[in-house]
């Protein structure tokens, strides 16, 4: 049997609520010393912007002292770094906390604030938010939300306890109810139970159906619509799994996309970055579950109100000034 290797502790501490990097070298390679395999794996940054690292002492081992660029080339050694964080426009909402004890912390997220830091999107996740608000380094998100959605993630306050939380969400015992605001069909049948494969390729924007087993459950239910021209109506999505867009998908496929979403049924051209106008009406709308350290029960609820269906005139014109609450 293999055995497990053990990681050491960081001997970095968090900066703006974010952990450094952990690099562990390779078991084998012909690399010299540990510049050279640096150089080479981070070459998106370039050998300058690396060797300012070293030369600045911001690459250390696991002793907290500075790695010298010539250091030799030790296969399974590992090094810590912080990297320097991207310019982020600030998301100028709140994120609200719905749920704290010394196991988990439930957060009703705004749209447009991504979950955990991610390509260009760091500082400004809610992850690091709520380190930083809540002075709890060690929390973890058990699961994510796409950036564009709003609504409930849980997160896990110790690290030990991770994996339990998570496994919540992999044996699927845990009921996850989402709300959207997207056109009203009324020749759509619902409510009804949406099967599909979904593919989502990296490097892709879009995730996408293709023939084959199913991966992808979403029940469909209609909640309320309003009639006339143009008219909307609030839906209540239940997904049994949890492929990449899903509920996005679905929706698309049903003629009725989501409002707000610039990737289905067609990629829209990018926004710049500070606008918060029009944001995808989706969101999480509760969480219920078994709690599997407590044996509580738990059922947590958004207070949020999607912004289209509590005045879609002004949502439509880019009125859209922040999540409110609804009563």
């Amino acid at each position: 049997m293999r055995r497990k290797t053990r990681i050491p502790p960081s001997p970095l501490p968090q900066r703006h609520g974010v952990d450094p990097v952990r690099v562990r070298l390779p078991a084998t390679g012909a690399w010299a010393t540990v510049r050279a395999h640096l150089v080479e794996r981070l070459s998106g940054a370039g050998a300058g912007v690396v060797d300012g690292m070293f030369d600045a002492g911001r690459i250390v081992g696991a002793d907290g002292r500075p790695v010298a660029a010539d250091a030799p080339f030790v296969p399974g050694m590992f090094v810590w770094f912080h990297r320097d964080l991207p310019d982020e426009v600030p998301v100028p909402f709140p994120v609200r906390v719905v749920h704290r004890d010394e196991h988990i912390v439930v957060a009703d997220k705004p749209h447009f604030l991504a979950t955990t830091p991610r390509g260009g999107h760091v500082a400004e996740t809610a992850l690091a938010r709520l380190r930083r608000e809540l002075d709890l380094p060690e929390l973890t998100a058990a699961h994510r939300l796409d950036r564009l959605t709003a609504g409930l993630v849980l997160f896990t306050v110790r690290a030990e306890e991770r994996g339990t939380y998570q496994s919540l969400f992999r044996d699927r015992r845990i009921r996850k109810e989402y709300e959207a605001v997207a056109p009203y069909d009324p020749a759509l049948a619902l409510p009804r139970t949406v099967r599909s494969r979904i593919v989502k390729e990296r490097g892709v924007l879009t995730a996408r159906e293709v023939p084959g087993e199913p991966n992808a459950v979403s029940r469909v239910e209609l909640v309320e619509h309003r009639e006339g021209p143009g008219g909307l109506a609030r839906y209540r999505l239940t997904p049994a799994t949890g492929q990449t867009h899903q509920l996005r998908v679905h929706l698309s496929a049903l003629g009725v996309p989501i409002l707000g979403d610039p990737l289905y049924p067609e990629v829209s051209a990018p926004v710049p970055a500070g606008d918060f106008r029009r944001p995808l009406q989706l969101l999480a709308r509760s969480l219920e579950f078994t709690d599997p350290v407590t044996g509580a029960e738990h059922r947590f609820c958004s207070g949020r109100v999607l912004a289209a269906w509590a005045s879609y005139d002004r949502w439509a014109a880019g009125g859209y000034d922040g999540p409110s609450d609804g009563q």
